[in-house]
């Protein structure tokens, strides 16, 4: 795990991820990673037809996040650089559990051990969920037209699996404080108290590093 603040920003679709992960950013003066979606060639073809092109666009999310990762890493966590990222890494096991045939996915499970064997590690979590009503309104007003074809029930399912996920990260990783925000009761995009309240959770737990950029 990192020595210096290292702040992955998880949750599904639509949650709020690159907002939150933006002004945290800006509030801690932290390096900002974020996440390759728009740029991913087989997206909109995986949203018309998830069996077809699961696993090319599963292998082109997880091969870039590896070089961000690897980046990151040597040119910020190396040199004592906090940063916060709005996704962790691990969040490709969730979609191609749920979207890869058992073939493919066995292939895409090797590759991922192989890649992230010795990437750096968050050693803090906010996770981000909400209703799924929230989840849509949120994915509707942003109004990607890459994600209007996304079925309802594929959200649901992903919710479903994201909080599965979360519930085992904190008994694997004890070590690592989880931040959980409820996106039905706090918006902290529109709301500054809503906001102000995230950013006294997170600076309680900075509080336990030695050194945090002001």
């Amino acid at each position: 795990m990192a020595e210096v603040p290292f702040i992955a920003i998880e949750g599904p679709i639509g949650i709020g991820k690159t907002s939150l992960s933006k002004k945290l950013a800006e509030r801690f003066n932290f390096q900002l990673l974020k996440e390759i979606v728009e740029e991913n060639p087989f997206l909109g073809k995986f949203y018309d037809d998830i069996d077809e092109w699961s696993f090319q666009t599963e292998m082109f999310f997880l091969c870039n996040r590896f070089k961000q990762l690897e980046d990151i890493e040597r040119k910020y966590l190396n040199q004592q650089k906090p940063v916060v990222a709005d996704y962790h890494i691990s969040k490709n096991m969730i979609f191609a559990k749920r979207t890869l045939q058992a073939d493919k996915f066995e292939k895409y499970e090797q590759i991922y051990h192989i890649l992230t064997a010795d990437m750096p590690v968050p050693n803090m979590m906010i996770y981000l969920h909400a209703s799924l009503d929230t989840i849509l309104n949120r994915i509707q007003m942003r109004g990607r037209e890459i994600e209007q074809n996304i079925k309802a029930s594929y959200l649901a399912q992903l919710s479903e699996d994201y909080e599965s996920y979360m519930n085992e990260f904190e008994i694997m990783h004890p070590e690592i404080p989880v931040i959980r925000i409820n996106g039905d009761q706090l918006d902290f995009v529109k709301h500054q108290d809503d906001l102000d309240a995230i950013i006294a959770q997170v600076q309680e737990q900075l509080s336990n590093f030695i050194s945090v950029t002001k």
